[in-house]
């Protein structure tokens, strides 16, 4: 059975939808991290859906959506490192990792 782009653009969105929900609705700075990460896994199947959809339409622009998202990977793995780096220098500093308590940038 061949799964249609729709399929493909209905499970993005669903996925995209529940990372923004965990992201808005969470207090822990690790879920907060979670959502985030579940909705740019929501683009990268998004843009490998469109890609593989639309492959025959320009010469060259086969990988595409591919590219695009090893680059959306890249990016997220850096955010991680930068995010959990910084969660740990919080959580040293304050011995909480509640979003709704770092306010280490007020006076």
């Amino acid at each position: 059975m061949l799964l249609s782009l729709n399929s493909f653009l209905v499970l993005g969105a669903l996925l995209f939808c529940i990372g923004l929900f965990g992201a808005l609705s969470k207090r822990n700075a690790i879920s907060v991290l979670m959502g985030i990460e579940i909705m740019l896994n929501a683009v990268n199947i998004t843009l490998v859906a469109f890609s593989s959809a639309f492959q025959h339409s320009a010469h060259g622009a086969r990988l595409s959506g591919q590219v695009f998202a090893v680059f959306i990977i890249t990016v997220a793995a850096a955010e991680a490192a930068v995010a959990l780096a910084t969660i740990i220098a919080i959580y040293r500093r304050k011995s909480s990792v509640d979003v709704t308590e770092i306010n280490m940038m007020k006076w």
